[in-house]
């Protein structure tokens, strides 16, 4: 068979490259030595903080790239590659307008750190599968950082009870995507996965052609639409079916590492 010509891969994390207990396939670190034995490069892109991926990925954090934080972070080596920030006048508003709804937890992600202004435990425990670093704070407007991303949290579903309010708001100034059940990321107008991934493509010397990708959820589409070889998972949202070429088998069935044993390797 065919082996596809590929030199940069990137997964998404959640529902995606991670199984439904949201572990890594054990498999993980062999397969990625044979990527880069062939000199491709793999990248984990998500809505998770730097931070926290390169804990997850702790025996090859100082060789592996990391599209952080929904596209606004992208760190190879220790070393900035790309960011994409947001003014703090903007933060602020943000920040005020989301106090006002009704059961969303706020974490403002910036460079250094995340901040939280809630002790909530059911929040605390939400918060801690995706930001290792993470500070609490009395007034998240008196934080002092460079800012990337607001992600807000309602347990009872954020397309429901954020997007509505935030998506009026700062719908036409800022990027608003529902990353999750409950999680939605509001960030710079011309910040996503697909974004970062653009960057890389122009200033690392590979093309759309090259470029593989997989998702499952919203925040993945931008992502999807940069990369030629581009996989919803089976068990993706359907809008995300719709733009993908391809479908990998889902993330229950390590479908990432399926895909690119068969296609790449």
């Amino acid at each position: 068979m065919q082996k596809h010509n590929v030199k940069f891969i990137a997964t998404d994390m959640d529902g995606t490259l991670l199984n439904e207990h949201s572990q890594l396939d054990p498999r993980f670190f062999d397969l990625y030595q044979q990527l880069e034995d062939k000199g491709i490069m793999f990248a984990a892109a998500s809505g998770r903080q730097y931070y926290s991926l390169l804990e997850t990925f702790e025996p090859v954090k100082d060789s592996m790239m990391f599209i952080a934080e929904n596209g606004t972070l992208v760190m190879h080596k220790g070393q900035e590659l790309y960011s994409c920030t947001i003014d703090t006048p903007s933060i602020k508003n943000i920040i005020q307008t989301a106090r006002s709804i009704d059961g969303v937890h706020i974490v403002l992600c910036g460079k250094q750190s995340a901040y939280i202004e809630t002790q909530d435990p059911q929040a605390l425990a939400e918060f801690s599968k995706y930001y290792q670093r993470c500070q609490y704070v009395e007034d998240l407007l008196a934080v002092d950082d460079e800012f990337i991303k607001v992600a807000l949290c309602h347990f009872d579903g954020s397309a429901e009870h954020i997007n509505p309010v935030i998506n009026a708001e700062f719908g036409h100034t800022h990027q608003v995507v529902v990353s999750a059940k409950i999680w939605l990321d509001v960030m710079n107008a011309v910040a996503s996965k697909g974004a970062a991934i653009k960057h890389l493509q122009n200033t690392l010397g590979f093309s759309f052609e090259e470029t593989m990708s997989f998702g499952d959820y919203l925040n993945d589409l931008e992502m999807l639409q940069e990369s030629y070889y581009s996989y919803a998972m089976k068990n993706a949202h359907q809008q995300v079916k719709d733009t993908a070429r391809f479908i990998a088998p889902s993330n229950k069935e390590a479908g990432v590492f399926t895909v690119i044993k068969e296609q790449v390797l």
